[in-house]
C-alpha cells in the first residue's frame, strides 16, 4: 500500500460517481500553454509507440520546439470566451447527464475529468481523488471515445487503475469500453444529419454531385495491423449511420484526418479525399465527425476552416459542416441509456425528492399512454 487514504468517517453512506473523461486541452492559446500540454500528451507511450530514446530527442529537440507556436495559433481561432470548446462541451454535457440521471431518479455524482491535464484539478487521478474523499466507493469511468483505441480509450483506463492499485480501501471500478455500435449513439448522429437535410435539402440520392463525408481520427497503420481496432470501428460506426439514413453506398465516403509525422497512417486521409472529390465534379459535400462527441480543434479548425477551403478552392461549390454532438438532447438521452447500462447492477442510491416526484410523473404519464 502507497496511497494515503483520508480520514475513515464510519456510517457515511456510500456513493455512486460517473466520470466523463476526454482528451485534454491547453490552459490557453499560448505556445507556453500548448507546449505543456502536447509534452504530455505526445510522451505518452500509448500516443506514440516507437522507441521511447528515440522519440524523447525528437519531442524535446524539435516537436516542442516548433509546434507550440503554429498549434497555438490555431487554438487562438476556435478559442471561446469560457476556455476551449472541447472543455466547455464536456462540462455541458456532463451537467445536462447528470440532470437526465436525476430525472429518471438516480442519485449519483456525475463529473468530468481530462486525460492530459498535469497535475491539475481535472485530472483524472485529481478528480478520482476527489471522489475517494466523497465516499464513492462505486466509480464508473466513462472515456468519450465512441471508437476504442490504445492511445485514446486504454490510456485513459490505465490512468485510473494505475490510481486504484496500491488502495487499502479500494473503490469498485468499471469502465466503458466503447459505444461504437451503441443504437442510440447512433440514432443521435443519424437525426441531427436529417435535421441538417430539412434545412439543406440534397439533390435525388445517389447523385454525383453530392457527397456525406464521415471523417474520423487517424491512427498510424502500423497500429492496426498490431491488432488495434479502432479501424474496424471507424468503419461499423460509418456504416451503421448510412444504413440508419438509408444511404446508397455510392453517396458516403469515409475517411481519416489529422494525420501525424511521415509513417503511413490508415487510409483515405481526409483533405486529399475531399479535393480529388471536387476535381472529379463533387459539388456538395455534408461533412460530420463521428469519432468526436464533443466539438474541438481538430473539427473546428482542421474540417471546418482549412479542409473547407481546400474543398472549394479545389473546385467544389458547397461545404456544410455538422457539428459534433456537444449537448443534443438525443445524445444526452442516449449516454444517459449508456451509463444506465453499465450501472446496472450497483445498489441504486435512493434518489432525492425531486428526482422520485419525477420518476413518478413520467411513470404516470407512461400509463396513461398505454
Amino acid at each position: 500500500m502507497n496511497k494515503t487514504a483520508p480520514a475513515w468517517r464510519h456510517g457515511t453512506p456510500a456513493k455512486t460517481a460517473v466520470v466523463l473523461v476526454n482528451l485534454g486541452t491547453p490552459d490557453a492559446p499560448t505556445a507556453a500553454a500548448v507546449r505543456r500540454y502536447l509534452a504530455e500528451f505526445l510522451g505518452d507511450p500509448r500516443v506514440v509507440e516507437i522507441p521511447r530514446a528515440v522519440w524523447m530527442l525528437i519531442l524535446h529537440g524539435i516537436i516542442l520546439r516548433v509546434r507550440p507556436k503554429k498549434s497555438a495559433a490555431k487554438y487562438a481561432t476556435v478559442w471561446e470566451d469560457a476556455g476551449s470548446p472541447l472543455m466547455v462541451h464536456t462540462k455541458a454535457q456532463t451537467s445536462a447527464l447528470e440532470q437526465s440521471l436525476r430525472a429518471r431518479g438516480h442519485n449519483l455524482i456525475v463529473t468530468w475529468a481530462m486525460r492530459y491535464a498535469g497535475q491539475g484539478p481535472n485530472s483524472i487521478t485529481a478528480v478520482l481523488e476527489r471522489l475517494r474523499s466523497e465516499n464513492a466507493t462505486r466509480i464508473l469511468v466513462l472515456p468519450m471515445y465512441p471508437q476504442y483505441s490504445a492511445s485514446t480509450t486504454a490510456t485513459a483506463i490505465d490512468e485510473a487503475l494505475n490510481w486504484v492499485t496500491g488502495l487499502r480501501n479500494q473503490p469498485e471500478l468499471r469502465y466503458v469500453r466503447n459505444f461504437a455500435d451503441d443504437v442510440g449513439y447512433i440514432n443521435a448522429i443519424a437525426n441531427q444529419v436529417r435535421a441538417h437535410w430539412q434545412q439543406n435539402p440534397t439533390p435525388a440520392l445517389p447523385d454525383a454531385s453530392y457527397r456525406l463525408v464521415m471523417s474520423f481520427h487517424g491512427l498510424p497503420e502500423r497500429n492496426l495491423k498490431l491488432g488495434d481496432p479502432y479501424f474496424c470501428e471507424c468503419h461499423k460506426t460509418a456504416r451503421l449511420v448510412a444504413e440508419a439514413l438509408n444511404l446508397p453506398a455510392e453517396s458516403v465516403v469515409t475517411t481519416f484526418q489529422s494525420r501525424f509525422g511521415k509513417a503511413k497512417w490508415v487510409e483515405p486521409y481526409t483533405e486529399p479525399t475531399l479535393i480529388a472529390l471536387a476535381k472529379q465534379g463533387v459539388k456538395r459535400v455534408d461533412v460530420l465527425c463521428p469519432g468526436f462527441v464533443a466539438d474541438c480543434l481538430e473539427t473546428l479548425e482542421e474540417i471546418n476552416m482549412e479542409v473547407r477551403a481546400a474543398f472549394l478552392t479545389a473546385g467544389g461549390e458547397h461545404f456544410h459542416y455538422l457539428p459534433c454532438l456537444n449537448e443534443d438532447p438525443n445524445w444526452i438521452s442516449a449516454l444517459a441509456d449508456l451509463t444506465e447500462r453499465h450501472l446496472a447492477g450497483w445498489p441504486a442510491t435512493p434518489p432525492n425528492q425531486q428526482a422520485l416526484e419525477q420518476q413518478q410523473a413520467r411513470a404516470k404519464a407512461l400509463g396513461a399512454l398505454e
